[in-house]
């Protein structure tokens, strides 16, 4: 190039054809530079509308946009926050969304109606609550003739606390009032006032509890009772125009659960940003209460929702003759997990 200079300027000089030829060459010398350098993802994303509910068990969520995760496996995320499951449900029913981080309720119930909605997978496969009780309750069967607060009847920690009284022989019919109480400060509120003698509950709210004259009587997590607290929900119509990028999301997803199963500092720290709380012992014990719960390979499984499928059939027809296989779609955690993905990420 050093020994054409001379040349290719002296027939500019004399050639105004070259000097213009020489200059659209230029610019798309420089347009090819542009190509080759700038990373992919700035090029062009997937755009992804996700919606999610809850609390520390979507923690996952969280990570995501903490950690850029999205944008490393090229997808350009608008991530909303809908504190009502069912709103953030029907947002992906209308199209407003693509993807929703929800509960099996949400899932189950929109799949009776005739909604082609489906899991594709898991983030808490199962109850991550605690069964508070007053201190002076020793087991389970004491809590006989007392009275129990939930969150509201046909919610999540309904279904939890009348699992729990079943597993160790109580009728929650008639053994024990129940009483829909609000979220879950309103529970500690309504425990502090002596309206309830036990309650069903998660962190950073066990330890609040706590502090109002009550202990944990069961660790429900600990049960493994299968049920999809959370889970990743999107529509058949949906999955099958976007599957590609649906893949990985559910990658970027499992990353970020083992951020949160490895990273105990920086996740505590992420925890206590979205919980608004420095408290160091509240974040220690969330993440502690969580961590054991969120699963190395999220496989959305029919258990999980067969558990409520069961509880409702009594007064859902449709729900006694539903498929649970149907409701899942573990297409693409098999995929992921054979190609060894999931064994390079915990054995870094």
């Amino acid at each position: 190039m050093l020994r054409t200079n001379g040349i290719t300027s002296e027939l500019r000089h004399k050639n105004p054809f070259m000097l213009s030829l020489s200059k659209h060459s230029s610019s798309l010398f420089c347009a090819l530079l542009v190509f080759l350098f700038v990373p992919l993802a700035a090029i062009a994303q997937d755009k992804l509308r996700i919606a999610y509910a809850g609390g520390g068990s979507t923690a996952p969520v969280w990570i995501l946009q903490e950690r850029g995760l999205l944008k490393k496996y090229n997808i350009a995320a608008e991530i909303v926050q809908i504190n009502a499951s069912p709103a953030a449900l029907q947002a992906m029913v209308a199209g407003d969304v693509d993807l929703n981080v929800t509960g099996v309720s949400n899932l189950v119930s929109a799949r009776l109606a005739g909604i082609d909605v489906v899991m594709l997978m898991a983030v808490m496969p199962t109850f991550p609550n605690q069964l508070v009780a007053l201190k002076s309750i020793n087991s389970v069967q004491e809590l006989r003739g007392k009275s129990g607060g939930i969150n509201r009847f046909g919610a999540s920690t309904d279904l939890g606390i009348r699992l729990v009284l079943r597993r160790f022989g109580l009728d929650p019919e008639k053994d024990v009032k129940l009483l829909s109480v609000g979220g879950t400060a309103q529970a500690v509120a309504a425990m502090a006032k002596g309206l309830i003698q036990f309650g069903i509950s998660t962190e950073p709210f066990v330890r609040e509890a706590e502090k109002v004259g009550f202990k944990t009587l069961v660790d429900v997590g600990a049960l493994k009772i299968p049920f999809h607290w959370a889970g990743v929900l999107s529509r058949e119509v949906t999955i099958k125009a976007r599957r590609p990028v649906f893949a990985r999301f559910v990658r970027a997803m499992t990353e970020a659960i083992h951020i949160y199963k490895t990273e105990k500092d920086w996740t505590k720290a992420i925890i206590g940003k979205y919980l608004r709380t420095t408290d160091a012992e509240n974040l220690e014990r969330t993440y502690n209460s969580f961590r054991p719960l969120f699963p190395e390979v999220p496989s959305p499984t029919p258990d999980g929702v067969k558990t409520l499928l069961d509880d409702i059939a009594g007064k859902t027809p449709k729900a006694g003759e539903a498929n649970p296989k149907e409701f899942v779609d573990g297409s693409f955690v098999e995929e992921m997990e054979r190609s060894g993905f999931i064994k390079r990420l915990y054995s870094r």
